[in-house]
């Protein structure tokens, strides 16, 4: 039986950080270029118990949509199947080489543009010092951001306890990551009673009861790569805590728990 922290980690895996794609795809001008007028449906799976757990891309003229959960077979050009869960997440976090089962070998076009897809994914999220590149900068702080927003949402529907609990207990509250004078870079993580949605960009309709706000690219990057002291950053203003201080320790320690699932540091049962 798979224990909970490998099921936590696969909804991190397949609801959080596989749709990052998408953002390649549209931001990378080489990965854009691989899809330009493809029309195409990709799936990567992972057998369980009850079937197989999935994300899938339907990609059309290039335009990335993301869908959860499996399509018929009939309707995909390509699969990545790996043959479990834990697979799956040993993949993603560099424990394992053993590439899945690909369905699709026909397409080698299509098969080459999803797996440098992949490869350029890990390597961005897999980094441990900030890119040389400014617009590779704010690519990795803008799917970091999206990554801890989704993630934080994903383990509150899977059941985690201590985000599940904090849900529960909490009033209609925004929770949001920024960068000044950068409003592209930016998510938000909404949630009351129970339940939580992550949204990407800025949170419009009202002002959020927290934001973490960097004050530049670089600034963010220390934190999210974890080589710089949030404590110090606070103190000397590279981190702006709009809002309460203890919201702002909260927020760091469910941002801390997504990455653990994402880089595999985590105890398996």
């Amino acid at each position: 039986m798979v224990c909970k922290e490998e099921i936590f980690a696969n909804k991190i895996f397949l609801n959080s950080v596989l749709p990052l794609l998408k953002v390649l795809a549209e931001e990378r001008g080489e990965l854009k270029k691989s899809f330009k007028n493809k029309t195409a449906v990709i799936q990567i799976s992972a057998k369980d118990l009850e079937g197989k757990v999935a994300t899938h891309f339907d990609i059309k003229d290039g335009v990335w949509t993301v869908g959860k959960g499996t399509v018929e077979n009939s309707n995909l050009d390509l699969e990545l199947e790996f043959s479990s869960i834990v697979q799956l997440n040993d993949f993603f976090t560099g424990k394992t080489k053993k590439l899945p089962k690909i369905k699709g070998l026909r397409n080698i076009g299509l098969l080459a543009g999803a797996l440098k897809a992949l490869m350029a994914m890990s390597k961005l999220l897999g980094a441990s010092s900030p890119p040389k590149k400014e617009e590779e900068k704010e690519l990795l702080v803008k799917m970091y951001f999206y990554l801890l927003s989704s993630g934080i949402s994903q383990l509150n529907k899977a059941g985690h306890p201590d985000i599940s609990n904090w849900t529960k207990k909490s009033p209609d509250r925004v929770f949001a990551w920024a960068v000044t004078g950068k409003p592209e870079l930016s998510a938000y993580l909404r949630v009351k009673a129970g339940n939580s949605k992550a949204g990407r960009g800025e949170y419009k309709r009202s002002k959020p009861f927290f934001t973490m706000r960097f004050d530049t690219v670089d600034s963010a990057l220390g934190i999210l790569l974890q080589i710089d002291d949030m404590i110090d950053a606070t103190i000397n203003e590279r981190i702006i805590m709009e809002g309460a201080p203890e919201y702002g320790a909260q927020i760091g320690e469910y941002m801390v728990l997504v990455g653990s699932y994402a880089k595999g540091e985590y105890k398996k049962g």
